[in-house]
């Protein structure tokens, strides 16, 4: 079968884009993909096709304007010059104007709804980042009464997807992001103290990890750094990953002024930014809106606790002082937390990460690859 995906960024950085490789890889010896993205790391060239769309990655609401005036262009000249047609037509979202599968990793109408003022995202780039938002909610009702399917991560974008359109309900399906669990172990070698010393901290401090490829004031980096600024115990670090050092300026620059800069290390984008998660003591994400944070999951495959907000995605797997723990969204909140989660003994921390990297075993490579294989098979008999 002939598959047309529709990505922006299809790379192992991209949360998104590493979902679309775990499709890709698992699944190209069975159907022929052709990738239709402005950025693409290929996994299988011997296998997979990629025809670039020239649009700008920044900021993203040109990038989403230009790649819905571009990609139909791009498509319509392969599909004349190669002499081809597709079976399936997928895309990210509403992402594109015509498709057959929508693998929707947000609900913008909602999220501008609910959440948007609670943030307080401001200047050109919270004005930019509003812009794409509202874009996004312009066309979602049209590409979603459109689409044959739609692919939901959670169960509660699917709540979302449903009561935003409603007449797109019968078409929602919901497949949990895919979770590497082989890789996500720390092997034997990784010195975690030597780590540590790189960081310049100890064993006995306790270390949590944020992970975030920007986004920060929706991830919740403000809370968190509210938070460790508000309390008296030297033992409390984050390490901070993900973004361009243009984002992270500010927040350095934050961190610096509420006397955190020894006690907040900050890292641009990583390839891997598993040494990080193994060097950490629990996972911090008081974020304010996902749909599925591929990162908690991730991080409790590396075996560590998550301190997260009630979230889409996570609430399907959180278990309150179980694997983690769960904290309101306010400066407050985080604040008591971090205290809670710092009072326990070190036994019982390692504990709750023993215990986060067993739950998390049903969300593994295989039981993804398996819903999207019967996904592409439905989609093909019914096309043909």
């Amino acid at each position: 079968m002939r598959i047309a995906l529709f990505d922006y960024i299809v790379t192992p950085e991209n949360a998104i884009g590493k979902c679309d490789l775990a499709i890709l890889r698992a699944l190209c010896d069975d159907h022929e993909f052709t990738v239709f993205a402005a950025r693409f790391e290929n996994p299988r060239p011997d296998r997979i096709r990629w025809v670039r769309v020239p649009a700008p990655q920044r900021p993203l609401a040109l990038l989403y304007v230009v790649f819905h005036l571009l990609a139909p262009l791009c498509f319509a000249w392969h599909c004349l010059r190669r002499r081809v047609r597709f079976d399936v037509v997928q895309a990210i979202e509403s992402n594109l104007l015509f498709g057959d599968i929508a693998y929707s990793h947000f609900c913008h109408r909602t999220f501008l709804e609910r959440h948007w003022k609670g943030i307080g995202a401001g200047g050109l780039r919270g004005a930019l980042r509003w812009l794409d938002h509202r874009l996004h909610a312009l066309l979602e009702p049209w590409v979603y009464e459109r689409a044959t399917r739609i692919v939901a991560p959670s169960q509660g974008l699917c709540r979302e997807l449903r009561s935003a359109y409603p007449r797109a309900s019968a078409k929602i399906r919901v497949l949990a992001n895919p979770v590497d669990l082989e890789s996500l172990r720390a092997p034997a070698e990784f010195d975690r103290r030597a780590f540590r010393e790189k960081l310049g901290w100890t064993t006995e401090d306790v270390v949590f990890a944020f992970v975030a490829l920007g986004h920060y004031e929706r991830k919740g980096l403000p809370l968190l750094l509210a938070a460790l600024g508000s309390t008296s115990d030297s033992r409390l670090k984050a390490i901070v990953v993900g973004g361009t050092s243009a984002g992270i300026a500010t927040f350095r620059e934050r961190a610096t002024k509420s006397g955190l800069n020894g006690n907040v290390k900050f890292v641009e984008t990583q390839k891997d930014v598993r040494p990080y998660l193994w060097a950490g003591d629990a996972l911090m994400l008081p974020s304010y809106y996902e749909v599925f944070p591929l990162v908690a999951l991730e991080a409790a495959a590396a075996g560590l606790p998550l301190l997260v907000t009630p979230l889409n995605g996570v609430e399907e797997f959180l278990r309150d002082g179980e694997n983690g723990l769960l904290m309101e969204r306010s400066p407050l909140g985080v604040s008591a937390c971090i205290a809670r989660f710092a009072k326990m003994p070190a036994e019982a921390r390692r504990s709750m990460g023993q215990r986060a990297q067993i739950d998390v075993k049903p969300y593994g490579l295989p039981e993804f690859v398996l819903g999207w294989s019967k996904l592409y098979a439905e989609a093909g008999s019914n096309a043909g």
